[in-house]
């Protein structure tokens, strides 16, 4: 489930097997031209390491699978696998073969993490069966009994259950803090804090945190610093550019793109690979070749796709703050929203999710504009290509509570077209009685 130099696949035949051992030999006595046609052609094919001056949709349609390593077809096979067979008594004494057992990753799975490795600049990347376990894996990884651990209260939901519960059991000390307190974080890292979890902007109420200055400060004593980036895809920040160690990634949401997988994603800096790798190995936390699948065919289309997230729900957002019905909107990509300069500074681009503020709006209110809502699904989960709408609670938090003025509602734009989207809001705020 994980890779690390995606470089190894010139390393090895089609069997897993070391080029140098005499399985090779006989193979190319048997077809010696087949072997030379397939080494003539890997010659001359362009390597996913030379995409780098390349456009990004460009990276997106070749990155993860090299057409020659299996028969020159564009996308890599689904290996459905668990055991795999070694030649000899003497390779699966030292396991001296690129595949051992389908835990430590298929042809699938590594196809998916090298695109992954390539988009984040990151030494490793694992893949993970869910978001929520791209969060929890590398927490297990880094904190343990007796140390602190910094989270910024804007955080995933069910990661500050994950944190409240079965990391405060482990004894380890979990502080929340406003991300929106600046030079003053600081002063909150002690000398056993081990970990601090981030996310910007912040989730459901949308808060930009300064990345770089949380990492420096974060690092001075040592701390992991770990970042969810799902909002925004590496494709518009790369949190290991700006001092992060580890960035965990919701695949289910834009990769995959198409409401049908669960799937996360962690990728790390040379510091911390080798044991968050370790981690995953030892919790046997892996993922299945369908949906890697899945995740590297949404990839090829990724790029596109969010750039029409990002155009409908930047005019969705801006047509928002000028109705009456709305106390505010939140979306950092806007001029007036508190984290813009931060935004315009650090992202090159802003997804389809925000909210925005139904003003003095009662409970039953809330529901009669959900159920007027044409369109708009209501579901949870993102990043897909139908647009949905939520009511939000931020009950669960300390600090970073949701504006006062109404009821918090987030939008997740789909690719409908913009104007009929636009219409069906309309129509469903003039509902509200």
């Amino acid at each position: 489930m994980l890779c690390n130099e995606h470089k190894v696949y010139q390393a090895y035949n089609r069997n897993g097997v070391k080029k140098n051992q005499k399985i090779v030999s006989k193979a190319v006595k048997i077809d010696h031209l087949k072997f030379e046609f397939v080494r003539k052609e890997k010659q001359e094919l362009t390597s996913n390491n030379n995409l780098a001056n390349r456009g990004l949709n460009t990276k997106l349609t070749r990155l993860g699978n090299n057409p020659r390593d299996f028969y020159g077809f564009i996308n890599p096979p689904v290996v459905h696998a668990s055991t795999a067979l070694f030649p000899d008594y003497d390779t699966m004494k030292t396991r001296d073969q690129k595949y051992t057992y389908a835990t430590r990753g298929t042809p699938t799975t590594d196809a998916l993490a090298s695109a992954l490795n390539n988009l984040e600049g990151s030494a490793g990347t694992i893949i993970v069966p869910s978001g929520l376990a791209a969060v929890t894996v590398p927490m297990l990884a880094f904190a343990k009994t007796g140390d602190h651990c910094l989270i910024v209260d804007s955080i995933y939901g069910p990661s500050r259950i994950f944190a409240n519960s079965i990391l405060q059991r482990l004894g380890v000390e979990v502080e929340y803090f406003d991300p929106h307190i600046g030079d003053g974080f600081a002063n909150l890292l002690r000398e056993n804090t081990s970990m601090v979890l981030i996310e910007a902007p912040g989730s459901n109420t949308f808060e930009m945190l300064d990345v770089s200055a949380v990492s420096e400060a974060s690092h001075q004593v040592g701390a992991v610093v770990m970042m969810d980036n799902t909002w925004a895809t590496p494709l518009f920040f790369k949190p290991l550019d700006h001092g992060v160690d580890i960035s965990i990634h919701a695949l289910t949401k834009y990769p995959g793109g198409h409401c049908d997988l669960i799937l996360g994603s962690v990728s790390a800096n040379e510091r911390c690979w080798k044991q968050l790798a370790e981690t995953q190995l030892t919790l046997g936390v892996c993922a299945q070749g369908d949906d890697c699948y899945l995740v590297l065919r949404g990839m090829r289309t990724m790029g596109i796709r969010l750039k029409q997230h990002e155009k409908s729900a930047i005019k969705i957002a801006e047509w928002l703050s000028g109705q009456k019905q709305i106390a505010r909107v939140l979306h950092p990509a806007l001029p007036a929203d508190p984290g813009h300069e931060l935004w315009k500074r650090d992202f090159s681009g802003s997804s389809g999710l925000f909210s925005f503020v139904l003003k003095d709006a009662s409970d039953s209110q809330v529901g009669e504009f959900l159920d007027a809502l044409e369109l708009f699904g209501m579901g949870y989960s993102w990043g897909g290509y139908q647009s949905l709408a939520v009511v939000v609670s931020t009950k669960d938090r300390t600090i970073a509570k949701a504006p006062e003025g109404g009821r918090l509602m987030r939008l997740q734009i789909g690719l409908e077209d913009t104007a009929d989207l636009i219409e069906d809001v309309e129509q469903a705020l003039t509902k509200i009685t």
